[in-house]
């Protein structure tokens, strides 16, 4: 899908509709001290280390939901739009 590198939608933060530069969101790296990543980690430890869930063996969903990341022009607001499922995401 072909998505514009600007487009003029509403700024919560300016309070009226602006221009925005488009991008992909990409998630940073995970924290390895994180509380939740430590408590993945024993749990991963403890045990004799079985299958914790049923195996998946045939995937259902082929596509992924891209997020959008919206740059407002006017004073750098960045906010999200909701991911959309699509193969392929073009930024012309």
């Amino acid at each position: 899908m072909n998505t514009p590198k600007e487009v003029n939608t509403y700024c919560p933060k300016c309070q009226s509709h602006q221009v925005h530069a488009v991008s992909l969101y990409k998630a940073g790296k995970r924290r390895a001290l994180a509380k939740g990543e430590r408590a993945h980690e024993l749990r991963e430890k403890k045990g004799y280390g079985g299958q914790k869930f049923p195996r998946q063996r045939k995937f259902a969903k082929v596509t992924k939901k891209q997020t959008l990341r919206l740059k407002c022009k006017s004073c750098g607001f960045m906010r999200h739009k909701k991911g959309i499922r699509l193969k392929k995401l073009i930024i012309v």
